[in-house]
């Protein structure tokens, strides 16, 4: 497994992953009927999109790649929150990894790939925002440096570190 930048052709792979760590991960914790009607078919122009408007080295996807099968990525960017704390810091706008490798370290060689990218762009910290009912990804963050910096917003409470 390596971790690479994405190209247009892994948008697919993409949206697959997405879509299946996203009806997982959230199972319980967001409504069934929203869940099962997630596709990947959907996600992928999407992902398409976003690949397409990668600016390394701060704006990008990053994907575990396994012997050519997306198995996880990592979509990196400057914060788009206005809020004065937030100027010039990173951000991770979306993480996920297949739920079947789950606890394999596949999500901990990708942060931190995500983590040194985003420190290489020359952001001092990062940030990202996490369903706070979400125990399962917060322990994730959490042992990894994360620390709820206070912000919320809907259901959503962001975390941040500093880059290093």
């Amino acid at each position: 497994m390596r971790v690479r930048q994405a190209v247009v052709a892994d948008a697919e792979g993409i949206a697959q992953v997405h879509v299946l760590s996203s009806q997982a991960g959230y199972r319980g914790l967001l409504p069934q009927p929203l869940l099962d009607g997630l596709r990947p078919e959907r996600r992928a122009p999407r992902w398409t999109a976003t690949v397409r408007q990668t600016r390394w080295p701060g704006r990008g996807v990053l994907v575990a790649d396994d012997a050519g099968s997306i198995v996880g990525f990592v979509d990196l960017r400057p914060t788009e929150d206005d809020d004065p704390g937030v100027v010039g810091v990173g951000e991770i706008a979306g993480f996920y990894v297949l739920p079947a490798i789950w606890r394999q370290g596949v999500g901990r060689q990708l942060m931190a790939a995500a983590v040194h990218a985003l420190h290489t762009a020359g952001f001092t910290s990062a940030m990202l925002w996490v369903l706070e009912a979400n125990t399962r990804a917060i322990r994730f963050y959490s042992q990894l440096g994360w620390e709820p910096d206070g912000s919320t917003r809907d259901r959503l409470v962001r975390y941040r570190r500093t880059l290093d």
